[in-house]
Order: C-alpha cells, then structure tokens, then sequence
C-alpha cells in the first residue's frame, strides 16, 4: 500500500462510510409503515425500491419536500394515501434517531488512532438539517474539528464549493487533505477535483489497489504518523 505524506487532515463522507441505516432502509421503512395499518410489507423489497427512486433524483438537495418524493416513489402502489399524505413525518424523524443507524464497526478504533495522532478531522457529507443532532447522538461529533453539510453550505458534492468550504475551516491547502468515502464519483473524482488527495472506501471487496482501502483500519498503514502539531511562540510553559 503506498503511503501518503504531508497530509494534516482527514475528512470523512458519512452515509456508507461511518454509518449505514439498521438493519436496512427497507426494515425501518415498513417499521413505521406497519404502525400506520400497512403491515408485512418486504423490507427487501422497500430497499430496493428505495435504491430506484434516489437514483433518479440526482442531482439531491436532501430538501424534506425530495425526500417526500423519494419515499412516495419507494411506497408506489404498496399503501394509499402516498406516505407524503399520511406516515412521512414519522419517517423522516424516525432517521433522525440513533437506533435507525448502525456505526460500521472500524469507525471508533480508527478515529481514536487518527485524532491522537495530531491530524485534524473533519465531515463532508450530502445530508440534511438532521445530520448534527445524529452525529451527537451516535457520539461521533466530539471527533470532528469540522462539519460541513450540503444542506448547510448550498452545494453537495460533487461541487467544489463545499470541498472549498471544508479547506477553509480547517485552514488548510487542498493537497494536505485526505478525503474517504465509498462514492467513486462524489467522494474520490470530486475531491481530487478540488485539489484533495482521496481514497475509496470499499468494504468486503477484495484485491490491492492504490486508491481503494478496504478498511478504515488501513488508514494506519496509509498515513505516516503526523507530526505534533507547531507551538506558537508563548504558548509552552
């Protein structure tokens, strides 16, 4: 594995990358389905569904009123009124709590080791005004420096401008930035298009490659330790 130099930071994608719905977006689909009369719908079935539908709502704002167009498309045909009319509500604050979601089990062991050793952390993420409070409640947030959210800044990824805004709050030149994320397009092309160094997330896949890991714990190996961070003058006792 080649290993990266002058890197000071490390910013994270979230979705696939830190965390993943629990058990899947289709069982907490029909969890609150099924509290509104619509009982024994397939969570296999909602999954891909849903799959569908955000797929073709691209480029995604993460606005409440998309995600309602989402979840009526993953609900077409299973359940009258469409869920925007009836348990969408429900739904949207359902993701908002911390048993929807699972922490993939490398995060915390590679978060620890990257933030004793001097580097600056920080999120990127294509996510909404729910994203904070999660992370709070996932006891992810103490880890990050910083937090940049498309919902927030205006532009997701793959635009430059939120890769831009992230450099400027962590006060850092783009090529000592590394970014990881399981997205070849949003979270590796477009980082290296802002100027950042990237990698792939690719849990369960097999094979080397230089721009893939296969584990946050390949960071370890991927990253020379940092330095410890400059002093300004008067600051040392």
């Amino acid at each position: 594995m080649d290993v990266l130099t002058q890197i000071q930071a490390v910013t994270f994608d979230v979705g696939g990358t830190l965390i993943e719905a629990h058990p899947s977006v289709g069982h907490v689909y029909a969890e609150v389905a099924a509290r509104h009369g619509w009982k024994g719908l397939c969570a296999e079935t909602l999954t891909r569904r849903f799959k569908a539908a955000w797929g073709r709502h691209h480029p995604f704002q993460h606005s409440r009123s998309e995600w309602a167009q989402v979840v009526d498309e993953t609900f077409c045909g299973l359940v009258n009124p469409p869920p925007s009319r009836s348990f969408f509500p429900e739904l949207f604050e359902r993701f908002a709590q911390p048993d929807a979601w699972r922490v993939f089990d490398d995060v915390f062991p590679a978060l620890d080791r990257l933030a004793s050793s001097g580097l600056k952390l920080g999120i990127i993420s294509n996510w909404d005004e729910r994203l904070r409070p999660l992370l709070h409640r996932l006891k992810l947030d103490t880890f990050f420096e910083v937090v940049v959210v498309s919902w927030e800044v205006g532009f997701g990824k793959p635009s430059p401008i939120i890769y831009e805004q992230a450099l400027r709050k962590l006060a850092l030149a783009p090529p000592a930035v590394l970014h990881v994320g399981d997205d070849p397009e949003l979270d590796v092309s477009a980082a290296r298009d802002a100027g950042l160094q990237a990698r792939l997330l690719s849990r369960g896949s097999a094979g080397a490659l230089d721009d893939h890991i296969h584990s946050l714990k390949d960071l370890r190996e991927l990253l020379q330790p940092a330095r410890p961070r400059a002093t300004t003058p008067g600051s040392v006792f």
